[in-house]
């Protein structure tokens, strides 16, 4: 059996979710008929289709998916066929009651919404196991069929579970991780508080105690409960393949998502994928997108990557759920397009008249196809299909972002020294000055091969392993050029604080460490002198112990003024940079300036608002231009523009909220 890589498709991936099963049998000859004048070559189905393919259990009914494969495919649409198993049907829950999910608090969830049930329980892995496996034993061959598609957002709504069955396996886990109970109590500093294990049976799940959990345990629950996660993935992938020779793939949630390790899970995957939903309070969500669509494409190692889902407008279940303006949707979709996907989804097909999404707008809304919404679905079709030459093209970058999610879990643990220095914050302030400044980023995790970057940025690395430490020094060693934001190297990856201190990984690399955390009254601030710059600062301000680094900021006012606030040190043939505090994406502006100058990066002499991101093919380079400002922007390109078939050499002029995309030889084309 060949196992293919990637979905069998002619072009761009261009559709959505489609529920059928909520509308009846001649509303599906619409649909179809819709969705080629819309464009769609590729749709998702069969994801919360549980209850109807197993009415009981181990009873199959395959005769209503059979009728709606044939209609799409005689319709020239391919299917990324889903296993249902993030919705398991009332029958489930009332023959195994014991595999709910029990809370933090003790609440045991049950029937009625959407969310596996525990991902411990020997029943709910023996029942994925059997539909993944019966769906791919009756479709494995079918022509429509040309990726599988998982579950279904591991880890939203459910992720931890406190069920007898997960506090089983939580036994089991620490068994094979740690080999003995001293081994469990050295990592978690059990002395501490009298915590000290001296049975197995008496380790229980971190769940609601008189005080905060001990936040090793708490850090290695987490860690538990992606594995068990990806186990369950793992048990339908298995399944499937054993009979399927398409790729497979599950929807993740970059950044979006807070229990999956996705560096772990993509190896896992055919395919990576990813649904990103704007956050309606941001009115700069377009550069969270983008942050989310970087660093799917470096979870995926830089392969081009399918958007499973986004929005054609508002979705349903945001305190406010704003409606997107025209022209934005297809600014989402050329953002994640010029990002590296070659797939561009939607949830979902038609909008639904029942249950909690009805208000989640869709390619078709309700209202019907004189909408706007529709139309502008049609012309990004149109768009997309001018668009073959462009799929399988690579984005390359010079700068990375180090990104790790045990360093998020650790460092939004309880008893911080300031709550307001999040780890999605900081990550937020730094990609956005770069994205600003029009620099092309990937993602790394800090134990990386990092030697292709001249830049590496650290904005968020509360935990980092000794192995990191020594990592991203040897980084600076062979001259590469790294900065640091505060509250760094803290700790290990048992939350415990390095030997030698705060910072002690970097010490070298920096040339410093931290003797004190100087956090500031709300509503206090203080500036940091750089450059003859004055940046405001607030929250956060460190005491720092110099051993060979150079001042090149100064805080004025604020718990320490006059001492070093930012920080340069070379060490080898590289320079390693240090801010020890929290400055937003404005005042970060003048550090990225001279931290750029040391690594030989250009930022993009541009409009702020205009995004350009290259994609690198064999023959070509594709220009992917995106204009969020209320007004035109010119930029020079040389090339054809592939949307309007125009030549371009010159100037060209991107009309307010527009969009292009650009064929440019290597040459002359790289990253404008």
């Amino acid at each position: 059996m060949t196992v293919h890589t990637w979905p069998q498709l002619d072009g761009i991936a261009y559709g959505g979710d489609y529920n059928p099963e909520q509308w009846s049998r001649d509303v599906w000859d619409e649909d179809v008929a819709l969705m080629r004048e819309a464009g769609v070559n590729f749709v998702s189905v069969g994801i919360f289709s549980w209850a109807l393919l197993e009415p009981r259990e181990g009873e199959f009914d395959f005769a209503w998916l059979d009728d709606l494969l044939d209609l799409l495919h005689a319709h020239e649409i391919a299917v990324d066929l889903g296993t249902p198993t993030a919705s398991p049907p009332a029958w489930f829950y009332a023959t195994y009651p014991d595999a709910r999910v029990v809370t933090e608090d003790g609440t045991v969830l049950g029937f009625g919404s959407r969310g596996m049930v525990s991902h411990s329980a020997p029943e709910y892995r023996a029942a994925i196991e059997r539909v993944a496996g019966e769906l791919a034993r009756r479709y494995a061959d079918h022509p429509a069929v040309v990726l599988w598609h998982v579950h279904n957002e591991y880890g939203a709504p459910v992720s931890d579970d406190y069920s007898p069955h997960a506090v089983a396996a939580w036994r089991l886990w620490l068994q094979e991780r740690y080999g003995s109970l001293d081994a469990v109590n050295a990592a978690w500093g059990t002395n501490f508080w009298g915590q000290r294990y001296l049975e197995w049976e008496h380790l229980v799940a971190p769940a609601v105690t008189a005080s905060v959990i001990n936040p090793a345990m708490k850090l290695d629950w987490a860690r538990f409960t992606d594995e068990q996660l990806r186990a369950c993935y793992c048990i339908e992938r298995d399944a499937i393949r054993a009979h399927a020779a398409q790729p497979i793939t599950t929807n993740f949630m970059a950044h979006q998502s807070y229990n999956t390790d996705l560096w772990k899970w993509a190896q896992e995957v055919d395919v990576v994928s990813d649904d990103h939903y704007l956050w309606s309070p941001d009115p700069d969500a377009h550069v969270g997108l983008a942050l989310s669509a970087d660093l799917t494409r470096s979870v995926a190692r830089g392969r081009p990557w399918i958007l499973m889902e986004h929005s054609t407008s508002a979705v349903n279940w945001q305190g406010r759920n704003i409606a997107k303006q025209p022209g934005e949707m297809h600014r989402n979709a050329f953002t994640h397009l010029g990002r590296g996907a070659d797939g561009i989804l939607f949830f979902q097909w038609r909008a639904s008249r029942s249950g909690a999404e009805k208000f989640h707008s869709a390619m078709l809304p309700h209202a019907g196809t004189s909408s706007r919404v529709f139309r502008e679905v049609t012309s990004l079709g149109q768009h997309l299909g001018a668009l073959t030459d462009v799929r399988g093209s690579r984005v390359t970058a010079d700068v990375a972002v180090l990104y790790d999610w045990e360093s998020l879990w650790a460092q939004d643990l309880e008893w911080r020294p300031a709550d307001e220095l999040g780890f999605r914050e900081r990550m937020r302030a730094y990609y956005e000055r770069l994205w600003r400044d029009g620099v092309t980023v990937d993602f790394a995790h800090p134990e990386d091969d990092l030697s292709a970057y001249r830049l590496v940025v650290a904005p968020a690395s509360y935990l980092l392993t000794a192995a990191a430490g020594e990592n991203l020094t040897r980084y600076v060693a062979d001259g590469g050029t790294l900065l640091v934001s505060c509250f760094a190297a803290v700790v290990d990856e048992h939350d415990a604080v390095h030997a030698g201190g705060f910072g002690a990984p970097l010490k070298t690399a920096l040339g410093l460490t931290v003797e004190e955390f100087l956090p500031m009254r709300d509503g206090e601030g203080c500036v940091v002198e750089l450059d003859g710059h004055e940046l405001t600062a607030d929250v956060w301000s460190e005491d720092l112990v110099l051993d060979g680094a150079q001042v090149r900021g100064t805080y004025r006012g604020g718990p320490v003024d006059g001492a070093p606030a930012i920080t340069r040190n070379t060490h080898g043939d590289g320079t390693g940079w240090y801010v020890s505090s929290r400055l937003d994406v404005e005042a970060l502006a003048p550090v990225l300036a001279a931290v750029y100058a040391d690594a030989g990066v250009k930022p993009a002499d541009r409009p702020e608002g205009l995004e350009i991101v290259t994609r690198h093919g064999e023959d070509s380079d594709f220009v992917v231009a995106v204009n969020h400002r209320a007004e035109a922007a010119e930029f020079p390109v040389q090339g054809t523009e592939m949307l309007s078939d125009t030549p371009v050499d010159g100037m060209f002029r991107l009309g307010a909220g527009d969009v292009a995309v650009f064929r440019t030889s290597p040459a002359r084309g790289g990253d404008l």
